[in-house]
C-alpha cells in the first residue's frame, strides 16, 4: 500500500503516470526530470490547445495504424461482404459461419444466405390464358341479357306500383288491409251530363205550371210605417219571410233548389252588385239574388198617399219576388239567351215583355193566395186593381215598351189573383197580342 504524505512531500509530480514523467523509469535507467503537460487555460466546451510532448516517447507505446481499405464497397455492414481480416490472423471459411450479432436479415423475416444465388436468371413461368368455346361465350352473353332484361322490366313494375310519385316519393308502405277494396266502376272515365233543356221547353213546359198553387201563409202586413229610409228598408225586410214561405214548397215541388233572395237598398254604385237598372225604380238582380228597392219613391208616395204607398210596395215586392221564382226555375235565363239571340229590336222588347208581364203575373198568386191575412179587401183591394190597372209602358217616361201595356197588366194580374197559381202565367206560349 503506498505511504501518504499529509504534507505533500514525497509527492507525485505532475506527469508522474505519463511515459517520460518522474514517476516512470526511462530505458537507459534515469528518471529525466520532463515539464508535465498541462493547459494553459480552459475553454467552455472545449479541449484547448493541444502542447507538444517533450521528451523522448517509448516507441513500445506506439502502434501501427492500419490501412484504410481503398474500395467503399469493402466496409462491412448489412448486405456486404465482412472486412477483411487483420494481418496474421487465421482466415475462417464463409460457408456455415455466422457473423458476429448473429444473421443479418435482408427482408421480411428471411435471414441472409450466401449459399445460393438469390435472384433466379431465368424468367418466371407465365400461365397460359384459358380459351373457352364460342358455345360458352354465347349461353354466358344470353344469360347476362336475360339478367339485365328481369332487372328492367322489375324496376318497371316497382315504379308503377307507386300511388303517386309526389304524394308517396319512396315507396308504398307495407299496410295489411282488413277490409274488402270497394268494387271499381265499370268506366270511372265516362262522365255523366245533364241534357240540354232547351230555352223553349224551359219556357213553356216548365215545371212550375205543374207545381200547384201558392202557399197560405199566416203573414200579415208589416206594421212599420214607411216613413224614412231605415223603415222602407225594414217593411220590405218583413215581408221576406212571406214570401219565402209561400214560394218554398212550389219551387221544391217543381223540381228546383229553393234560395231565398236578399234584399237591399239602391245604391249609387250599381256596378258594383253587376246588375243594371232603371234610376229610383225598383228590379232584381240574378248575379247575386238580390231585390233592390227604391226608397226614395216609396217615401215621396208614403206622404202623399199613405195607403196608396203601402200597397204599392206589397205590390212591388212580389212582382220582383217573381223575378226570383223565375231565376230559380231557370226560366231567367232561357229568356234573357232569347233576348239576346234576338235578330231585331222588336223581337228583343218582345221578349223583355214577356218576361216582365209573368214576373207580376206571379206576384199577383202569391197576393191572391194570402189576401186575407195581408188584408187585400174593400179599399184596400180597390186600390191594387186600380194600380194594377195604370201600371205599364204608357206611364214609362222613356216610352220604352219593355214592361207591357196597363192593358196587358191587368190581363195577366187578375187572372192570377183569383186562382193564387202559377198555371195561370205562362206568357211564353201566348200570342203577340197579350204581350204587348
Amino acid at each position: 500500500m503506498p505511504e501518504e504524505h499529509p504534507d505533500g512531500a514525497g509527492a507525485p509530480e505532475p506527469g508522474h503516470f505519463m511515459p517520460g514523467g518522474a514517476g516512470d523509469a526511462l530505458p537507459d535507467g534515469s528518471r529525466a526530470g520532463l515539464r508535465p503537460l498541462t493547459l494553459s487555460r480552459r475553454l467552455p466546451g472545449s479541449l484547448g490547445k493541444a502542447r507538444e510532448l517533450h521528451g523522448t516517447v517509448n516507441p513500445a507505446a506506439r502502434r501501427k495504424a492500419q490501412p484504410l481499405p481503398t474500395d467503399p464497397d469493402a466496409a462491412g455492414g448489412y448486405g456486404a461482404p465482412p472486412p477483411a481480416p487483420l494481418a496474421g490472423a487465421p482466415l475462417t471459411p464463409l460457408t456455415g459461419t455466422r457473423r458476429p450479432g448473429g444473421s443479418r436479415p435482408v427482408g421480411w423475416h428471411s435471414p441472409a444466405s450466401r449459399s445460393g444465388a438469390q435472384f433466379s436468371a431465368d424468367a418466371p413461368l407465365v400461365k397460359p390464358p384459358r380459351h373457352y368455346s364460342k358455345a360458352i361465350i354465347t349461353t354466358l352473353s344470353v344469360l347476362v341479357v336475360i339478367m339485365l332484361t328481369g332487372a328492367t322490366i322489375g324496376g318497371f313494375k316497382l315504379i308503377d306500383s307507386y300511388d303517386n310519385p309526389v304524394a308517396n316519393p319512396l315507396a308504398r308502405p307495407s299496410v295489411k288491409n282488413t277490409e274488402p277494396p270497394l268494387p271499381v266502376p265499370p268506366d270511372p272515365t265516362v262522365t255523366v251530363t245533364a241534357p240540354v233543356v232547351p230555352d223553349l221547353v224551359r219556357l213553356q213546359k216548365n215545371e212550375i205550371y205543374k207545381a200547384g198553387k201558392v202557399a197560405s201563409v199566416a203573414c200579415k202586413e208589416p206594421a212599420i210605417k214607411p216613413n224614412s229610409q231605415s223603415a222602407i228598408l225594414k217593411y220590405y225586410k218583413a215581408l221576406l219571410p212571406c214570401l219565402n214561405q209561400a214560394w218554398a214548397p212550389v219551387i221544391k215541388k217543381a223540381g228546383y233548389e229553393f234560395r231565398a233572395p236578399k234584399v237591399v237598398l239602391q245604391s249609387g254604385t250599381i256596378v258594383a252588385s253587376s246588375c243594371a237598372g232603371e234610376e229610383n225604380v225598383a228590379y232584381y238582380c240574378p248575379y247575386d239574388e238580390s231585390i233592390n228597392i227604391s226608397w226614395k219613391n216609396d217615401l215621396k208616395n208614403y206622404r202623399s198617399d199613405a195607403l196608396g204607398a203601402r200597397v204599392w210596395m206589397l205590390d212591388t215586392m212580389a212582382h220582383e219576388y217573381g223575378h226570383h221564382v223565375q231565376n230559380l226555375t231557370e226560366m231567367l235565363t232561357a229568356a234573357s239567351s232569347r233576348e239576346g239571340w234576338a235578330k231585331t229590336k222588336a223581337e228583343e222588347l218582345e221578349w223583355s215583355r214577356r218576361t216582365e208581364l209573368q214576373a207580376g203575373c206571379l206576384g199577383a198568386a202569391f197576393l191572391g193566395a194570402n189576401k186575407k191575412p195581408l188584408g187585400l179587401k174593400g179599399t184596400k183591394l180597390e186600390v191594387w186593381e186600380y194600380e194594377t190597372q195604370h201600371s205599364g209602358d204608357e206611364y214609362n217616361p222613356k216610352k220604352i215598351r219593355d214592361h207591357g201595356s196597363r192593358k196587358n197588366h191587368w190581363v195577366w194580374g187578375q187572372p192570377a189573383f183569383k186562382s193564387a197559381s202559377p198555371a195561370s202565367c205562362n206568357t211564353f206560349t201566348a200570342p203577340a197580342a197579350k204581350v204587348s
